[in-house]
């Protein structure tokens, strides 16, 4: 089945938020592509706090699908199920782009479907399908183009890093505050644990999660504000930490909150995730990062900028973290994302290019990089 081919005023992209930090990722995105006149069709996997984050953001979007837990068979099937739950949606809505920050569903349905795919993604080192590639990837200028495996001639890039797209648009809200009981006289630290489901995760991760726990249960006057992946994480939390949490020492929100606030009123942030490190990094708070994986491009680059310590054992733990309060009087910056606006002209510049693939004349290159061709391209899809 062959996809229409569609002018500004018809085309409609579709969007799968496959994860917690695609919805803000995107959410600026597709405020930028609507006015730009273009139709948006959202999708989302239920999962994590992608549900409670959406609602918090006021997307509008069919939840699809959920997560099956570790088990690599089970995730196999998983994926597969939740591509199958997608097309007929996917179908009726006739999208000109399928557009995602490394949904693996909605690369098989694009497959499937004959619907070009653009892939963004900010980690070299992440697992792709061989059977279901996308047609065009972009990435951050700071990946070198040997690290992706596509080819150059739909290979885009974007300046800064992921966050760069919606941090510069973030206003702090100090409401938040009272609504987890902060004060002046604590030093707050904010934790995210390792992603523990995912193919990247190692046990040294773990390892080095718990002994930054461990370190703060013993240090006087501190608040940690505990952001787990999945209830799991918060029952261990709460079993292997009884009395911190019962004294409110730890602190685990009952709901989804906007990770930008709850970083901005932190002193320091401990995860082991990478885009609650790069998020820190992007607003200039001390950020400690625990995660043992390959270490990909973006991280060695902030970590070379001294924006992000990346804490390599126990001993990292121990000695590494420096404890001290620090000033939020004057706020973060808001301004213009550069990276935005590279990002949504890249999107456009794709769906222009797959105009022209159709047969269509005007070929407009300003919106795609150095690494786009113009040439006629062979089909996409067998």
């Amino acid at each position: 089945m062959s996809n229409p081919v569609a002018t500004q005023e018809n085309a409609r992209i579709w969007i799968d938020l496959d994860n917690s930090p695609h919805v803000p990722f995107f959410a600026p995105i597709i405020a930028e592509l609507e006015k730009r006149g273009y139709s948006v069709f959202l999708t989302a996997r239920d999962c994590f706090q992608v549900s409670g984050l959406i609602d918090l953001m006021g997307l509008n979007c069919k939840l699809v699908g959920r997560h099956y837990g570790k088990n690599k068979l089970a995730k196999l099937a998983g994926l597969c199920f939740r591509a199958g739950q997608l097309t007929p949606l996917v179908l009726r809505a006739k999208p000109s782009l399928a557009l995602s920050h490394g949904s693996r569903a909605q690369l098989i349905v694009s497959s499937l479907c004959r619907i070009p795919s653009l892939m963004i993604d900010d980690y070299e080192f992440s697992q792709q399908l061989p059977f279901a590639k996308p047609r065009w990837v972009m990435i951050p200028e700071v990946i070198q183009d040997s690290a992706v495996r596509h080819p150059k001639s739909r290979l885009l890039k974007y300046p800064g890093i992921k966050e760069d797209v919606y941090v510069p648009g973030f206003k702090p809200e100090p409401s938040i505050k009272e609504l987890l009981g902060l004060n002046d006289k604590q030093l707050v630290v904010t934790v995210r644990p390792p992603a523990d489901e995912a193919h990247y995760h190692t046990p040294e991760s773990d390892q080095l999660f718990r002994a930054a726990l461990d370190l703060l249960a013993k240090r006087d006057k501190v608040k940690v504000i505990f952001l787990p992946r999945s209830s799991e994480q918060a029952k261990f939390l709460r079993i292997a930490h009884a009395a911190q949490c019962t004294s409110g020492k730890f602190l685990i929100p009952e709901r989804a909150l906007d990770g930008l606030n709850v970083i901005w009123h932190s002193d320091i942030v401990i995860s082991g995730g990478g885009t609650m490190n790069r998020e820190a990094a992007a607003l200039g708070i001390p950020v400690y990062s625990t995660f043992r994986g390959k270490i990909g491009a973006v991280d060695r680059y902030l970590a070379a900028a001294n924006r992000l310590v990346l804490l390599e054992s126990v001993a990292d733990v121990q000695t590494k973290i420096k404890f001290s309060r620090r000033s939020r009087n004057a706020g973060p910056v808001t301004r213009t994302s550069e990276s935005m606006r590279q990002v949504v002209d890249n999107i456009v510049a794709v769906i222009d290019a797959e105009k022209a693939h159709h047969g269509i004349v005007r070929v407009p290159s300003e919106g795609l990089n150095h690494h786009v061709s113009t040439q006629q391209e062979p089909e996409f899809h067998s």
